[in-house]
């Protein structure tokens, strides 16, 4: 019963450590081909904001139409909270996704051995330095308290610059975002999206917590990029961003992090991204 036990704590913490950041850097750090050095947060643009940011304008506004919202009013935002999980809802997204972006993505079990889930091209073809996904979840600025939400987390992504982003999306993760994306509503819009804590996301990018780590058998193909959502983005299309500042007092623009294509990427392949060292 001991022995089932331990290989039970075994079996969870391979699949653990593949996304648990201390793991991560400690032991990418020994090989530096898993690792992309970069001197400063705005060197770590391998493709400008603009681009990135018209990828998102692009496929929100597919979406905003197929979903039906009426100038991004609340009720088309939380549609939702009220629809079912039903086959002709997930093919609406995944038709928007391939008419704006050419390429459709979907959570599957990894082909790493023990990681999990991990994120694969359905459809189409990625072309080099295209926005692949987005890291979802709550950001915290580096003085605000995140102790209790990243207890047995390892959806806890670090950016440059000290940024935390909460990607679990259970638990106390998925409390605190939910209550902060109700506190911000600006009256009959959205300014975040829910959805991303359940299995069927309206932004079918926002899957990015789910992409593992490269390793030497599995080379990186996309790698992180972050973002700072410009003031002009248009409101009615913000109910798609799947991330909020923990705190309202922030000032700050948004930040998010997309994943961008290393090369290009065909139906079938995996995901995987690698991590980035700041060196002096």
């Amino acid at each position: 019963m001991l022995r089932r036990a331990l290989n039970r704590v075994q079996d969870n913490w391979k699949s653990y450590r593949h996304r648990f950041v201390p793991w991560v850097v400690l032991n990418l750090s020994k090989n530096e081909k898993t690792l992309r050095q970069v001197t400063d947060r705005s060197k770590d643009k391998l493709v400008p904001d603009q681009e990135v940011s018209e990828s998102l304008l692009q496929l929100f506004s597919v979406l905003l139409r197929s979903h039906g919202a009426d100038h991004g009013e609340l009720r088309g935002a939380q549609s939702h909270l009220l629809r079912k999980e039903t086959t002709k809802q997930h093919q609406c997204e995944e038709e928007a996704m391939l008419r704006s972006l050419g390429f459709c993505i979907a959570r599957k079990p990894s082909t790493l051995p023990f990681a999990g889930t991990g994120v694969f091209v359905t459809k189409g073809c990625i072309s080099k330095g295209a926005t692949v996904a987005m890291y979802p979840g709550t950001v915290y600025q580096a003085y605000e308290p995140i102790l209790l939400q990243s207890i047995r987390n390892p959806f806890v992504f670090r950016c440059i610059d000290g940024v935390l982003i909460d990607g679990n999306d259970k638990g106390i993760s998925k409390v605190v975002f939910k209550s902060c994306s109700g506190r911000d509503r600006m009256g009959p819009f959205l300014m975040s999206d829910t959805s991303w804590l359940t299995s069927s996301p309206q932004n079918p990018l926002a899957v990015g917590q789910y992409v593992n780590n490269c390793s030497n058998e599995y080379p990186a193909n996309v790698c992180y990029q972050e973002f700072d959502v410009p003031d002009k983005f248009p409101i009615k299309l913000r109910q798609y961003l799947p991330n909020v500042n923990y705190s309202t007092d922030s000032q700050r623009p948004l930040r998010c992090v997309v994943l961008v294509s290393l090369r290009d990427i065909t139906a079938g392949e995996e995901l995987f991204s690698n991590y980035y060292t700041i060196v002096r």
